[in-house]
């Protein structure tokens, strides 16, 4: 009987294991229109957010005040799954102003931008 039930208790984490693996799910329920903050980074530059490098920004005209970031209302406009997995979305402004005065969209990992704060769901 003892041996019965250990067999039945490997059966069913395993069914368990197996239902948690599969296709990535849209976070909190994540669609292009919806309105994201962008929050403030873990470490001194933003990790998961794809900010154009300083030399890019400046070349264009803007100015690369990465710290001003904070607060920004964004919209999702495109959202891809990558091979791996994750998912990868294309933001803008909400108020349709350009990022660093100089471009309109940048890119950002949506499953690791939302866990460390990067982006926020408001």
């Amino acid at each position: 009987m003892r041996q019965l039930i250990i067999a039945m208790m490997f059966i069913f984490s395993g069914l368990f294991m197996n239902a948690q693996e599969g296709k990535a799910v849209l976070p909190q329920n994540i669609q292009i229109g919806d309105i994201l903050k962008i929050g403030a980074p873990e470490a001194r530059q933003y990790k998961y957010i794809n900010f154009p490098r300083a030399n890019f920004i400046i070349k264009r005209g803007g100015i690369a005040n990465y710290k001003g970031m904070k607060g920004y209302k964004v919209m999702v406009t495109d959202i891809k799954e990558k091979k791996d997995g994750s998912l990868k979305v294309k933001i803008k402004r909400a108020d349709g102003g350009r990022f660093f005065g100089s471009h309109t969209v940048v890119s950002a990992h949506l499953n690791n931008a939302l866990e460390t704060g990067e982006l926020q769901k408001i």
